[in-house]
């Protein structure tokens, strides 16, 4: 019985881990559909090369980092329990890999694509980790702390602020330091020029992976079959449903807010997915729909952040929305399962926030010092697609230059 146990376990994060690839094909296609045409192949690229480096610096340095667990041993040693241990470094991997390709939104269309490749290794390696290893692992009694503190630890079932949160908040951070793109805000800072979409289907479409595959990311953080959840399943169906419904609204019917929605609500929910009561996951789903719309639309015409993807809004606001949001919804007042505690998931959440801004400042500071980040203004005008990999995403047309 022990090895079926075992087995079913390996074959169950396993799921997961594929479920959760497949969401780097929607983070590609996303983008894709958001950058205009003259970027679509970049966009492409960076994104399955950041898995690639993500995957080397996360094997070699970061799971030891948040966990102290290493792979340099015998394939027989490490094979022992049916390889769970492999599978389950497979699934978590997948979500330390999310962090670059949300950052990758962020910095579209002007950003130099080798030193980038080098800020995702050492986020992956150092930066993800060490939060990751704080809040999943109780590394450096922060969690033993808030819960002496506040009765309870800080809660991220699926990682609204170990994953999203800390994804979008080193996103902002690059974009500062890269700067908006040419031509986008006049001197005085008016917005200029406004590039919408260029393929709502490719857009769709990437929406609409995330989004399935996003129940692999919740569901199976469970991470081993006897505490899988069909409250999970329910919650993040719930969450979806209302930021799809509220984007609709909030954004007049806007398609990129519309398919932008699902993804605000999921990301919300995953904190608080396994102890929050549907109903509560529908609200939580709901206004992050309208803080995606809302804080989007201001960080580009207000606050001037040329942020391509919206990906501090909707992983950095909504992440750190939902860290908080579990500790409300959370409560057994309002129909939740109870043991979270408010403090502790405010604490939590602006610890992850402070983690990434630092970390991120200091990744992008020091590339941006060494080797520089940025195309420079010729090759952003022809587009990273011609400049960076020689070749368009429609070369049997003349390349356009807008």
């Amino acid at each position: 019985m022990e090895a079926v146990k075992s087995g079913a376990d390996v074959l169950f994060i396993l799921m997961g881990a594929i479920m959760v690839l497949a969401m780097h094909s929607g983070f590609a296609f996303l983008e894709v559909g958001t950058v205009r045409s003259k970027n679509q192949v970049n966009a492409l690229v960076k994104i399955i090369c950041d898995f690639a480096i993500s995957t080397v610096a996360y094997f070699f340095v970061g799971f030891a980092v948040a966990y102290g667990v290493t792979f340099f041993t015998g394939a027989e040693t490490l094979a022992q329990k049916n390889g769970y241990e492999l599978v389950k470094f497979f699934f978590l991997l997948t979500f330390a890999a999310a962090v670059p390709a949300i950052i990758s939104g962020g910095i579209a269309e002007r950003a130099r694509f080798y030193p980038q490749l080098v800020a995702s290794a050492a986020i992956v390696a150092l930066v993800y980790p060490f939060f990751e290893g704080i809040t999943w692992n109780g590394n450096f009694g922060v969690q033993a702390w808030l819960k002496g503190a506040f009765g309870a630890e800080f809660h991220d079932f699926a990682g609204s602020i170990v994953v999203h949160a800390v994804g979008g908040w080193i996103g902002l951070a690059a974009v500062l330091l890269l700067g908006a793109r040419s031509g986008r805000y006049t001197k005085d800072g008016r917005p200029m020029t406004a590039h919408p979409p260029s393929s709502i289907p490719f857009l769709a479409l990437g929406a609409w992976v995330l989004s399935v595959g996003w129940f692999g990311f919740n569901v199976m953080s469970a991470q081993t079959i006897d505490k899988v959840s069909g409250l999970v399943a329910l919650n993040s169906l719930m969450a979806m449903a209302g930021g799809i419904l509220a984007a609709l609204v909030a954004g007049r019917n806007d398609p990129g807010f519309v398919h932008n929605g699902p993804l605000a609500g999921l990301v919300a929910v995953c904190a608080g997915s396994d102890v929050m009561h549907p109903i509560g996951s529908l609200v939580v789903g709901a206004v992050a729909g309208v803080l995606f719309v809302v804080t989007f639309t201001a960080a580009q015409n207000r606050w001037r952040i040329d942020d391509v993807l919206g990906v501090w809004p909707l992983h950095g606001l909504c992440g750190a929305w939902g860290g908080i949001a579990a500790g409300i919804f959370g409560s057994q007042t309002l129909g939740g399962m109870g043991g979270v505690s408010f403090m502790s998931q405010l604490a939590g959440t602006v610890l992850g926030i402070a983690v990434a801004l630092v970390g991120g400042g200091i990744v992008y500071g020091a590339i941006k010092a060494i080797s520089g980040i940025r195309l420079d203004q010729e090759e952003e005008f022809r587009g990273a697609d011609l400049s960076i990999h020689r070749i368009s995403s429609s070369p049997e047309r003349e390349p356009a230059a807008t």
